[in-house]
Order: structure tokens, then C-alpha cells, then sequence
């Protein structure tokens, strides 16, 4: 019997977490901002910032699966294609190809993301006593929150 009590949660819990939906968000924009690149060596430029900028999400994904010292190891190596992001955000606009007001956005939405999955970060290190052998499913966190 279900209980309607209950609080829905997906079957893959990183769905649950905010950052996650913003990293797809960043990454769409991304997308789009990057599709008027044009010339082969700005193509370069837009598949790296578009790889970085997807490994953001991809990274919170897979991390999610794994036991909670492993999905801190994937939440830094999300933080480190933020960085990655912001290079390529800063080059994209020194170069011309995105206005000024598209490297801000970007550099505030890297930069929210950043805290929360660093937010993330010190709330599974604080559960860290517990047994480190968990699930995806049981990972102790707040996905409202992060």
C-alpha cells in the first residue's frame, strides 16, 4: 500500500538536486551561446566549453551512483569543469565572440554553482561517520537545498 506521505523522490537521486538542473541549464545555454561560433579554431573552442560545461552535470551524475568519498571525488571534479568553464567563458569574450553581459551571466551562474556544490561537498563530509559503503540511494542530503 503506498503511502501518500510520502516524499517523491526520482529513482536516480541526483535528479533531485537543484545544482544538477542548474548544470543542464548552464549547459544548454552554453550550447546555444557557443552555436554561432563559426571558423575551425572557434569551433575548437566552442566543443571545449561545451564539453566542460557538460561534464558539470555528467560529473554529479555518475558521482551520485557511488559511495559518498567517491561522489565527493565526482562533486571536485564538477567544480573543476566550473573552472574550466569560466576560462572559457573569459576567452570566448576577449575574443569577441560573447558580449559582455553573456561572460557575467556566466561567470554568476559558475560562480552559484560553485557554492552549492561545495555546500554539497561539506554536507556529505559532515555524515562521513557513517559507513561509507552506501548507496545512491542512501546518500544523506537535502536535495532541496543543494
Amino acid at each position: 500500500m503506498e503511502n501518500n506521505n510520502d516524499k517523491h523522490f526520482t529513482f536516480f537521486r541526483f535528479e533531485d538536486l537543484r545544482v544538477y538542473h542548474k548544470s543542464i541549464d548552464y549547459a544548454l545555454w552554453v550550447k546555444e551561446t557557443t552555436s554561432s561560433f563559426s571558423g575551425p579554431s572557434n569551433m575548437e573552442l566552442a566543443n571545449k566549453f561545451n564539453s566542460a560545461a557538460q561534464s558539470i552535470s555528467i560529473n554529479i551524475a555518475e558521482g551520485s551512483a557511488r559511495n559518498k568519498s567517491q561522489f565527493i571525488y565526482y562533486l571536485k571534479m564538477a567544480k573543476s569543469a566550473l573552472r574550466e568553464c569560466l576560462v572559457f567563458a573569459t576567452l570566448s569574450y576577449n575574443l569577441g565572440f560573447i558580449t559582455e553581459e553573456n561572460e557575467l551571466h556566466s561567470r554568476n551562474q559558475l560562480m552559484e554553482m560553485t557554492k552549492m556544490i561545495g555546500a554539497l561537498i561539506s554536507s556529505l563530509q559532515r555524515n562521513s561517520s557513517k559507513v561509507e559503503d552506501e548507496s545512491e540511494y542512501e546518500h544523506n542530503y537535502d536535495a532541496n537545498t543543494y
